[in-house]
């Protein structure tokens, strides 16, 4: 005779609570503004000029999400540091992206080295393929 197999409960929200989108936040970042949330989670400033990265941590777009992670995982391999900037913190910071980009429409990633626009995902990309990352970066 086969065993009876158990079956699964239904899908609920009290089921599901505290799974990787619903996890509440931790009591100590519950009194922590957001803002000061994501300034914990920018790399020190060197004493030369800032390498920054624009990024959001608010899109819809699982392609901005996978190029501005592929960025900061390249970065963080070669040990550069850079200044994660959130645009979706401040309009501010977007209209500061695009204008530095000199693009009304830019999207992140971008990135800028002090005043000076380096380029966005694709400049990045090939930049590293063709191993001239320093040059492209303006740290060289």
């Amino acid at each position: 005779m086969p065993h009876a197999r158990a079956r699964r409960p239904h899908w609920s929200p009290q089921s599901h609570a505290g799974r990787r989108r619903g996890r509440p936040l931790p009591p100590s970042l519950l009194s922590v503004p957001l803002s000061a949330r994501a300034a914990r989670r920018e790399r020190p400033r060197s004493s030369m000029s800032t390498l920054k990265v624009y990024s959001t941590s608010v899109t819809g777009s699982r392609e901005i999400k996978s190029q501005q992670s592929e960025v900061t995982r390249i970065l963080d391999g070669k040990n550069i540091k850079y200044e994660l900037v959130d645009i979706s913190q401040d309009n501010a910071l977007r209209e500061e992206m695009r204008a530095k980009a000199g693009n009304p429409k830019a999207i992140p990633p971008q990135i800028v080295n002090g005043d000076h626009y380096c380029g966005d995902y694709e400049l990045f990309v090939e930049a590293v393929e063709q191993n001239t990352l320093q040059e492209f970066l303006k740290l060289a």
